[in-house]
């Protein structure tokens, strides 16, 4: 058997369910490789104690003969999703010393299948940002690097510490969410699965908001299989978010059968963007001719308004982002500035709590929503969003999934870009799309740059047909056969 921190989730589970390594091996295993990795800055916070308490009743189920879905699997949890009795900080100092009495719904359905809490991961502030270097707790560093390079580098974000976590051999899987691109993004960038299901097809309850009609949970994996295997344990139908969908979870490891025959594989003409470096478009064509030789036929497609969906979403999340963030007032909880008056505390709690690029949005959305402002800006947006959403459903006519790249470039240096927020923001433009539509994506690792770093190939899927956009996420990441390892991690390139 293979070092525990390098099995994959599905063989971590036939070694357990073999009784080839007990639950609390697996998890002191990760344990180590957590403290190992602490030069990465992945973690927010550590939970090993409530992690081998976790394997020891992991263990005794199985010897019951009761174990779950996930039972005795170590995960990482993106320091957005609520854990009870455990410090959740969204990556912001304005939720200092916040202990949440309950547990996300997604938390919830994942310690129910049996999995274990290895700790909470860093993030970007409230999950605004591309880089992770907006969080309060410091920069994540990717594990990667550059040949002849060793400049740090972003993990990508807002889950780059779940994606850290994950490409480190830290986790066996994370959560992450994803808003605009947040869990596929990192996931290129670090050579990992991230896949975004359906909006609905996982409760947002518990989770701590950004933008209400963009944010979706979704699991972060070093194949696709165990992104299946950990989404079916996530997903399900929750009556306290009134956006969760009532319909039952797939079993989505059933559905890799790796035939995708006869299957429409959509190329939209308008994610061939100007400047898009030339490695992209390359890895680009190779996922199509990969598709072709498994059987699948490709079509030229056309999304007519995806030129409109950045702006779009740039308007959309920080008006609900503005919203959502004005219950943090240090009157109930987090971090509270004394002062004066009940409104002075409110400005300095804000001004102190919150980073530049919360404040920045939080402005934004506060301009787009104020009188006279609103239907020029926010209400267009939303009329522009539903047209991207036709574009989809008109394409879905004619094809099963549609391909395309993740993401426009590799992973970039530490402190590139920061000062350019249109630069930064730019990192989203393959993904939005689906976010504004709410249809599923998942980035899978396809090839390496000429610089040695991973580059993501996207497939986006019809609404709750997650089934057969993994199956043809499984087959190119066979044909990739992607085994590169970063560099941090022992016999990494």
């Amino acid at each position: 058997m293979a070092a525990p921190t390098d099995l994959t989730l599905a063989a971590a589970r036939d070694a357990l369910d073999a009784g080839e390594i007990s639950a609390k091996e697996l998890t002191a295993a990760h344990i180590a490789a957590v403290e190992a990795a602490r030069p990465l800055n992945a973690f927010i916070t550590e939970t090993p104690e409530k992690a081998l308490a976790m394997a020891k009743a992991s263990d005794a189920r199985r010897k019951a003969g009761e174990a779950g879905l996930l039972d005795g699997i170590p995960l990482a949890i993106k320091d957005l999703f609520c854990t009870e009795g455990v410090l959740t900080t969204a990556g912001s100092h304005i939720l200092d010393g916040f202990t949440p009495p309950y547990e996300s719904t997604v938390g919830a359905n994942l310690w129910r299948s049996g999995a274990v809490l290895l700790g909470k991961t860093n993030m970007d502030e409230f999950a605004m940002g591309s880089s992770n270097m907006t969080s309060y707790y410091g920069a994540v560093e990717n594990p990667w690097r550059r040949r002849g390079d060793n400049r740090p580098l972003v993990p990508g974000g807002s889950s780059g510490g779940s994606a850290a976590a994950v490409a480190a051999r830290c986790a066996l899987g994370a959560t992450g969410t994803d808003t605009g691109g947040s869990i596929r993004q990192p996931a290129s960038f670090c050579g990992i699965v991230g896949l975004k299901p359906t909006y609905g097809r996982c409760s947002r309850w518990g989770i701590v908001a950004f933008a209400s009609s963009l944010d979706q949970a979704g699991p972060m994996t070093r194949t696709v299989r165990d992104a299946a295997l950990m989404l079916r344990a996530m997903a399900g139908y929750d009556p306290k978010d009134s956006t969760c969908v009532d319909r039952p979870v797939p079993d989505y490891e059933a559905a890799l059968t790796g035939d995708v025959r006869g299957l429409k594989i959509g190329i939209p003409k308008e994610y061939r963007i100007d400047g898009m470096p030339a490695e992209i478009e390359t890895l680009w064509q190779q996922g199509i001719d990969w598709l072709k030789a498994a059987g699948a036929e490709t079509v030229d497609i056309s999304l007519p308004h995806t030129a409109y969906a950045l702006p779009a979403y740039y308007i959309i999340a920080p008006a609900e982002a503005s919203s959502n963030l004005a219950r943090y007032d240090g009157v109930r909880y987090g971090l509270r500035v004394p002062a004066d008056s009940l409104t002075e505390m409110y400005e300095a709690t804000r001004g102190e709590g919150f980073g530049a690029e919360v404040k920045r949005r939080v402005l934004i959305g506060t301009y787009v929503l104020s009188a006279g402002y609103y239907d020029a800006y926010y209400n267009k947006a939303r009329r522009v969003r539903s047209l991207i959403a036709r574009d989809f459903t008109a394409a879905f006519k004619t094809v099963d999934a549609i391909l395309t790249p993740t993401a426009p470039s590799a992973a970039f240096a530490v402190g590139e870009k920061m000062d350019d927020p249109i630069a930064m923001y730019l990192n989203d433009v393959f993904t939005v799309p689906a976010n504004l539509s709410g249809l599923p994506g998942v980035s899978v690792p396809a090839g390496l740059s000429a610089e040695g770093l991973p580059l993501g190939l996207q497939v986006i899927g019809r609404a709750f047909d997650e089934e057969t956009m993994l199956k043809v996420a499984e087959v190119l990441e066979q044909a990739a056969g992607f085994d590169a390892r970063p560099g941090f991690v022992a016999g990494g390139d």
